[in-house]
């Protein structure tokens, strides 16, 4: 069977299923829509969690990122999987028995302020869209490619899909499609990696795939180094980040996971704290399946393209020779080859073939059958004592994880079961996140701080009408995203780092934090973060500008930092909360006498 009809029988399929979930389980009152009733089961919330955990960053992205990068991906493995056990430990128990089910609810009740509240909502909406424009970016790159659209008509369709079993279904249509998405989405990337783990190492295991010995003599890793160091990179062992940019961006991950909106609401979704805490266990089971295979998979990767592009003598492929993926990726654009040299063959080292960092293509065909860019940099000089050929290719790191099926020739059944896959994740996260915004904006504002006397139903009301306001607005963004879709969630984490994160934890952990503390460092926090990345992505700062060497996407520690001091200060300076205030966090912190989950 084609991989065509492959493709849209397992999305077309997974789409059918995940639409009809949502219908048996649509929400018909606030408490399924925002907790789903209340009364999920530890396993199967687990696995939602997992499933709205691992977002395109982690399916499509994270791999490819690592492929590319080498050491310096390991920041978001360690940073994303720490946020989780973070966030268990430390968050979701002491939330859960607060019985506030949404962050800018927590803080408002805990900073007894509807000021504290309003901004915890701004900071709310302002990391949902970020993270949401990845995930949304990473459906139309699937659609691209499989479904033989444009990006732009990609992501319309997976709005269109989100809007059926989000705005429909609320948390309890989410949380079962979840599941159903997490069996794909594992399905689709552990298949393929124990194929690629065999095909490169000769066992199935890729998490153990980099040390394995190649027919070479030389493991994995080894020849990762070598390739790179032979192509003008740096060793894949070694990275281009300082030591404390390294550190600062795992931090940022880290503590970003770890107050990420949509996946504490979690923890109100089952009956009780003991649940909440087998559900945690169970999802970070879960999750642990992808996680320890990506470095496998990012490994094997970069190996077989290296190799596929350069051929077995290392000088290259001609074009006319190039595989069927080749060409089918250069037509989404998310892939491109300029002949520099002019003999015809794709060579691929380090360096820039074009003169942006992303090619853009004329719809002419040069004399090998190569699409050409119109920004090529032609006749650009190499060094050929550094490297055997100058680089005439690009390659958009977030095609690897879809791409590493088709290098190395899997069955069509794969393809297609990656590309299900691909798709679960990204929806999967996109519907928390836009509940998420949703809640924030018709229980947390409208209910409230704005008119707290509305009905269920009208609160019902405005929090779908606010979800297709939502998913627009994510649509928008994910076709205009502001770089690749693991670096745009890196900047949603490090926004979440700095805002919410030290407010949460300092909310828990010292009873003496004032409003006006809180309201400072979210503002301090928020607003430095949110300056240091804009100006560095778009305001033309450059790296030497870094303050201390760290990255925009670290500077959410810092910007967390910032906010425990401002908070610290300004909570000393300042009247002690309310004696009942200081008492609920006092008995907070007593792991007995949470009930069963709370109504909102």
């Amino acid at each position: 069977m084609s991989l065509d009809v492959l493709t849209f029988l397992f999305v077309g399929g997974s789409f059918a299923l995940y639409i009809g979930i949502a219908i048996w389980a649509r929400a018909g009152s606030t408490k399924e829509f925002y907790v789903a009733g209340g009364g999920v089961p530890p396993v199967a919330n687990g696995m939602a969690t997992a499933a709205d955990w691992m977002s395109a960053a982690s399916f499509i992205s994270l791999a490819g990122l690592v492929s590319f990068v080498g050491r310096d991906g390991s920041a978001y493995l360690m940073g994303w999987t720490g946020g989780y056990v973070l966030l268990a430990l430390l968050l979701a128990p002491y939330l859960r028995k607060f019985g506030k089910f949404t962050v800018p609810d927590f803080i408002g009740d805990r900073y007894y302020s509807s000021t504290a509240r309003t901004i915890a909502v701004v900071c709310t909406i302002v990391i949902s869209f970020t993270y949401v424009a990845g995930q949304m970016r990473g459906v139309g790159i699937v659609f691209s490619r499989y479904l033989h659209v444009d990006i732009n008509t990609g992501v319309v369709i997976g709005m269109a899909i989100v809007f059926f079993y989000a705005v429909l279904g609320g948390m309890k249509g989410i949380t079962y499609t979840q599941v159903a998405q997490y069996v794909v989405l594992i399905l689709a990337f552990t298949v393929p990696a124990f194929f690629l783990s065999a095909q490169v190492t000769g066992h199935f295991l890729p998490q153990i795939g980099l040390g394995a010995t190649l027919d070479s003599g030389m493991s994995v890793l080894a020849t990762l180094d070598q390739l790179s160091v032979d192509l003008g990179f740096h060793q894949y062992t070694d990275g281009k980040k300082s030591t404390i940019d390294l550190f600062f961006l795992t931090v940022a991950l880290m503590c970003g996971n770890a107050g990420l909106p949509h996946v504490i609401v979690r923890f109100f979704t089952v009956p009780r704290v003991k649940d909440a805490r087998l559900s945690a266990g169970w999802a970070l089971i879960f999750i642990a399946l992808l996680y320890t295979a990506v470095p496998g998979v990012a490994g094997f990767g970069r190996v077989n393209l290296i190799q596929t592009l350069n051929g077995a003598d290392g000088t290259g492929t001609a074009y006319t020779e190039m595989p069927a993926w080749f060409k089918n990726w250069e037509n989404t654009g998310l892939l491109g080859w300029t002949d520099r040299n002019g003999d015809g063959k794709v060579q691929y080292a380090a360096g820039s073939a074009f003169t942006s960092k992303k090619p853009a293509f004329t719809e002419e065909r040069g004399e090998y059958g190569q699409r050409i860019a119109s920004n090529a940099k032609e006749g650009a000089e190499f060094d050929a004592a550094k490297q055997p050929f100058a680089n005439e290719v690009y390659v958009d790191r977030d095609i690897m994880v879809l791409a590493n099926p088709d290098i190395a020739q899997l069955p069509n059944w794969v393809i297609a079961l990656v590309a299900a896959g691909a798709v679960a994740a990204a929806l999967s996260t996109a519907a928390g996140l836009l509940l998420v915004i949703s809640t924030a904006i018709s229980h947390d504002l409208m209910k409230k701080t704005i008119n707290p006397n509305i009905s269920d139903k009208q609160e019902l009301m405005y929090a779908r009408l606010a979800a297709i306001v939502a998913i627009c607005i994510a649509g928008y963004f994910g076709i205009n995203p502001p770089g690749f879709v693991a670096q745009v969630v890196a900047l949603a984490f490090g926004l979440a780092c700095a805002s919410v994160f030290p407010a949460i934890i300092m909310g828990i952990f010292w009873k003496r934090h004032t409003s006006q503390g809180a309201i400072a460092g979210m503002l301090v926090g928020l607003i430095s973060t949110m300056c240091y990345m804009y100006y560095f992505a778009f305001g033309g700062g450059t790296p030497d500008e870094y303050i201390m060497g760290i990255s925009p996407g670290g500077f959410g520690t810092l910007g967390a930092i910032l906010h425990i001091i401002v908070g610290f200060v300004v909570s000393n300076m300042t009247e002690e909360p309310p004696q009942e205030i200081q008492d609920i966090v006092e008995d907070l912190r007593i792991p007995r006498g949470a009930g069963a989950a709370h109504d909102h």
